[in-house]
């Protein structure tokens, strides 16, 4: 057994007196081997040296017994040396590795007493005192262990205590139990920062109170800084659920007083707080409390989820209530029992549960309402909750009237005053719903539009009651304004109730209520201020114009639409123009005051409202006047409209000129067409042209025409063109006509192959379209050449077939064709 083998100091080495105190070894534990290392010890007895390298020898040859022999020996006369002890105890804590402290106990007290008498000299080498605890921490000797433990840490500087608590910490948390928390309360007074474990432990074993209490301690540290990341308000959830989970076991703690500090500091949590603090209220027993709690919160919360999330509490709280008192009475009734005070509990529960349900409306539109007093639309909402509750009507209106800020209300505050008085119209009480009308003008409204809306009700209030002079009154009151009003409508400085004269809605409300129930006088008055404030708009002008048409006043209705010219510019007065000349010409004015009249409108006209005013001016001609004025018209309608429009004004022009002065007479109109249209444009007009010259006869002329506009017209884009030309040439051309028109197609080509404009904008064409492979575009460019080349290389007496089997081929004339060809050219025909 190691046990055996082990030798002490005392039995390991007598003290001889005679020899002057020096020892004398027992000659058994020492061979022959070992003479030469007893001597050198001999020779130099305070030396470090020879005991080493006796020891290292040892180490080697010699057996356990043989080596602790030599340790202890070698301890003894140099006690204080650390590396003796050290390697000394290392030597004896490997001797019993991997045996049963239980079991083999004794021996383990072997080595503890050797660390003992180690550490009475070397109490200051912490190496030593972790040693010796981690080898207790492997006995089962918690009391040992523990006040070793502290001995340490009073030997020890308090520098040196962190490699203590490494291994004191583990432990107490095996330990457990009051141990593991007195452990733990003197760990927290060197280390505050690790109060974390500290809690979760009180918790795991139960010491609720105590946790409750560390966490109000970290909580009200403002240095304190989570190890797990936790936010502040992290731990205090914690807090307040361990509070509500074990609201029995937590004793002498303020728990409303700190649930209420939270429900302050953490505004977006309210919800969840005020559940807490009536759940703990429930735990409690204390269920008043609790109900209690859950009113406040309802009734002082700011968000819908808030609410939702207490009331939602708080009806699942009534309900178990009911239900418990609902299994009580039946088991009352199953035993035939009776007990009257529970029966009546039971109601009152069951009215106040109902009430509370019929509450949540209102306590929803509570919310709301605190959220934001100013949401006029939340207000009508509470309003229509009260349904006939007249009384509570009144009250609502009048506390949200005093409650909204006109310039913050979300929503149509004047709408809210207008229901306020319609309630009162309805019960029959005009003299307050006037009180109240007349109260709402006076309100600073944040918009004019609101402070005119409040004063048509107001006259619609009195119309609805058939009093129509008081509504005109009101109306007159509203819109009373200086003489000449400098007032800028748009300036939001200035109060509404002085801008709201020149509110444009309020004023043809008044028109049309005074054209209802007013004179033609009034109404001309009324509408005669419109345009002195100067805020007609063009449906004023043309409804001021009609009244004055209808009654006959045509004069002034002309007058009317002059005026609103003069406020008005294109593009209203491009419409205000036709209705004036349109009535002016149905009316059948004198010729020449017409005329002045499309001479005013045609003058700075902007191109694109032109073509309709000309059209009319010369329709006017045509009908009344004369048709070379007529024509005048027309062609300056040609300079005058726009781009777009001028191609159709040319061309109407010219239908007009010929149908009035024949086809002769476009010549000058189709030159200058051809001169002003764009280049697509002009060479649909040559074709026109041409195709009236031949139909003339003039077949020169028109074979000058279609040269003027083959250079508009590239072979490869405008076919159509050349096709229409070449079938001229064979109706109505010979020999020398075709190849001229032969020469200038060429020409014509060549021209647009060098302009670089036009090669781009094919590429570019030919790049959206669908591409064609390199190759076979190649080839149709060599084909096309070729073919052109043929043609200039005709000789006299032959001439290309215009269509056939192959496209440019040459045939002689004089050989009878395969095929009649109708477009081939007959020269004997011709020469004959």
């Amino acid at each position: 057994m190691p046990g055996e083998l082990l030798v002490k100091p005392t039995s390991a080495m007598q003290i001889d007196p005679a020899a002057g105190g020096k020892n004398d070894i027992n000659l058994y534990l020492i061979s022959e081997d070992d003479a030469q290392f007893e001597q050198d010890i001999l020779r130099d007895p305070y030396g470090m040296r020879p005991w080493l390298q006796y020891i290292e020898f040892k180490v080697k040859n010699g057996t356990i017994q043989e080596q602790v022999f030599v340790y202890e020996r070698a301890c003894k006369e140099f006690p204080r040396s650390y590396k003796l002890w050290k390697a000394y105890l290392d030597l004896r804590r490997k001797h019993v590795t991997g045996l049963n402290p239980a079991r083999y106990e004794q021996e383990y007290d072997k080595v503890n007493d050797c660390f003992e008498r180690a550490l009475v000299l070397l109490n200051k080498m912490p190496r030593i005192w972790t040693d010796y605890l981690e080898f207790l921490m492997k006995q089962c000797k918690v009391t040992k262990t523990r006040r070793t433990f502290d001995r340490a840490l009073r030997a020890l500087p308090i520098t040196q205590h962190n490699r203590i608590w490494a291994l004191y910490i583990p432990f107490a948390n095996t330990a457990s139990g009051e141990t593991a928390v007195r452990i733990w309360r003197r760990y927290m007074q060197v280390h505050p920062e690790d109060a974390e474990e500290f809690i979760e432990l009180l918790l795991n074993l139960g010491h609720y109170n105590e946790a409750a209490r560390k966490y109000i301690e970290i909580l009200d540290n403002p240095r304190f800084k989570s190890k797990a990341l936790k936010s502040h308000f992290q731990l205090w959830s914690e807090l307040c659920d361990l509070l509500v989970n074990h609201a029995k076991e937590v004793k002498g703690i303020p728990v409303e007083r700190i649930i209420r500090s939270g429900i302050i500091k953490f505004s977006d949590q309210k919800g969840k707080l005020w559940t807490s603090l009536a759940t703990y209220w429930i735990t409690t027993g204390d269920f008043e409390r609790a109900r209690d709690a859950f009113e406040e919160g309802v009734t002082s919360v700011m968000t819908v989820r808030d609410f939702t999330q207490i009331f939602d509490s708080y009806v699942e709280f009534e309900e178990s209530v009911i239900g418990t008192l609902m299994e009580a009475a039946a088991e009352r009734t199953a035993e035939g029992m009776f007990d009257e005070d529970a029966d009546d509990d039971l109601d009152i529960r069951m009215m106040r549960f109902e009430q509370l349900m019929d509450r949540r409306p209102f306590l929803l539109n509570d919310v709301l309402l605190r959220q934001n007093p100013n949401n006029v639309t939340e207000w009508e909402k509470r309003v229509a909750l009260w349904g006939a509750n007249k009384q509570e009507v009144v009250n609502t209106y009048t506390n949200a009237i005093a409650a909204v800020n006109p310039k913050k209300a979300v929503g149509e505050f004047f709408q809210l005053w207008a229901n306020y008085a319609k309630f009162y119209e309805k019960g029959g009480d005009l003299r307050n719903a006037r009180i109240i009308m007349e109260k709402a003008v006076k309100v600073p409204f944040k918009t004019v539009q609101e402070l005119a809306e409040m004063w048509i009700n107001w006259a619609d209030l009195e119309l609805r009651n058939e009093n129509f002079d008081r509504a005109m009154e009101i109306m007159a009151k509203a819109t009373q304004a200086p003489k000449k009003s400098t007032v800028d409508f748009f300036d939001e400085k200035i109060p509404p109730q002085q801008r709201v004269h020149k509110s444009w809605k309020m004023w043809s409300y008044y028109v049309d209520m005074v054209e209802s129930v007013g004179t033609l006088d009034d109404t001309r008055k009324v509408y005669e201020r419109i345009f002195e404030l100067r805020i007609a708009t063009p449906q004023t002008v043309v409804n001021y114009a009609n009244l004055l048409e209808e009654n006959k006043y045509f004069e002034d209705s002309f007058k009317v639409y002059e005026r609103g010219l003069d406020l008005f510019s294109y593009p209203v007065a491009f419409e205000l123009w036709n209705l004036y000349l349109t009535k002016a010409v149905n009316r059948r004015m004198d010729i020449e005051r017409l005329r002045d009249l499309f001479e005013q409108a045609i003058d700075g006209v902007p191109p694109k409202f032109a073509k309709p005013l000309y059209l009319m001016y010369g329709n006017l001609e045509e009908e009344r006047g004369l048709a070379r004025h007529a024509m005048r018209i027309y062609e300056r309608a040609t300079r005058a409209v726009s781009d777009e429009n001028r191609f159709e004004m040319f061309n109407f022009y010219i239908t007009k000129s010929a149908s009035n002065f024949g086809l002769t007479s476009t010549r000058p109109i189709y030159e200058r067409a051809i001169e002003a249209l764009p280049d697509k444009e002009a060479k649909e007009m040559c074709l026109k042209f041409a195709e009236m010259e031949r139909r003339l006869g003039e077949i020169d002329r028109a074979r000058a025409i279609y040269g003027h506009a083959s250079q508009f017209c590239d072979p490869r884009t405008n076919p159509e063109f050349w096709t229409k030309w070449e079938k001229f040439e064979v109706q109505h051309g010979n020999e020398d006509t075709f190849k001229e028109m032969l020469r200038v197609k060429r020409s014509v080509q060549a021209q647009y192959n060098t302009d670089v404009n036009f090669i781009a904008s094919q590429a570019l064409a030919r790049g959206q379209g669908q591409k064609k492979p390199a190759e076979q575009e190649g080839s149709e460019k060599r084909d096309s050449m070729e073919a052109l080349e043929r043609e200039a290389r005709v000789p006299a007496g032959f001439v290309a077939a215009s269509t056939g089997p192959q496209a440019g081929s040459v045939k002689k004339v004089e050989e009878p064709p395969a095929a009649a060809n109708p477009d081939a050219i007959d020269l004997d025909a011709m020469e004959e």
